[in-house]
Order: C-alpha cells, then sequence, then structure tokens
C-alpha cells in the first residue's frame, strides 16, 4: 500500500487510487515546463530502483500517511538564477500536483543535478555562408 495514494473522493461506488508512477509523471510533466529547466536529471538509486520508470528515476515520491513529499531532480540551462528556477519548480510542481490529484503536497525539494550550456546559432550560420 506504500506505492499508491488514496484520494478522499471514495464514495459507495469505489475509490480512487493513484500510483508513484504517476505522481512523477505529472511532477516531470509540471517541472519541464518552468523556463530554465533544460531535462530532468536521474536521482541516485539502489538496486530495488533500476527497473523504475524514467519518471520515478527524475522524481522521488514519499507517502507519510496523509503528507506527500517529492524530491525532483533537474538539469538547468546555464545562465539562469539558480534560486528562482527552483522556486518556480516547486510552484509549478506543487499546483499542477494538487490540481490533478486533490492530495495536498507538503514538500517539493528541487536537487540541481548538472547545467546545460545552450549552443549558439552562430556556429550554424557560419557554415551556411561558405555554401
Amino acid at each position: 500500500m506504500n506505492d499508491i495514494i488514496k484520494t478522499k473522493s471514495g464514495t459507495a461506488k469505489g475509490s480512487c487510487v493513484i500510483s508513484k508512477d504517476v505522481i512523477a509523471t505529472i511532477a516531470c510533466s509540471a517541472a519541464l515546463e518552468v523556463d530554465g529547466v533544460s531535462s530532468m536529471a536521474q536521482r541516485p538509486t539502489n538496486l530495488r530502483e533500476l527497473m523504475n520508470s524514467a519518471a520515478e528515476k527524475s522524481v522521488k515520491v514519499t507517502l507519510d500517511g496523509d503528507a506527500t513529499a517529492l524530491d525532483v531532480y533537474v538539469n538547468l540551462f546555464s545562465g539562469r538564477r539558480i534560486p528562482d528556477v527552483c522556486a518556480q519548480v516547486q510552484q509549478n510542481v506543487k499546483a499542477e500536483l494538487q490540481s490533478m490529484t486533490g492530495k495536498p503536497i507538503t514538500r517539493v525539494n528541487v536537487h540541481v543535478v548538472g547545467v546545460t550550456f545552450e549552443e549558439s546559432d552562430g556556429d550554424g550560420d557560419a557554415a551556411d555562408g561558405e555554401e
């Protein structure tokens, strides 16, 4: 039961169960929408986690009763202010998850694993001019 979230929307007809993989997928999508995030990064894993989905390799979901905490691992574009991008990732991930699942998110920890350097367009233009 630790790998799923049960929402309080259960009725006499049944209940809603959301897996950690779905939570991780939503969190990845929300993080990638933030300007400055270049890609998701792989989080440190142990042997049991090697077969996880791509989303679960970038987001760790921790469930503790009604508390849901996430650790999100990202790569950022160079030249961006890291604290600002991280704050936006936290806000976006929390808002998307709470909107889509109805489950309160207690904490979103953002781990910046790497920096991506954008290629300049100048190199491509020089090659075009030589033809």
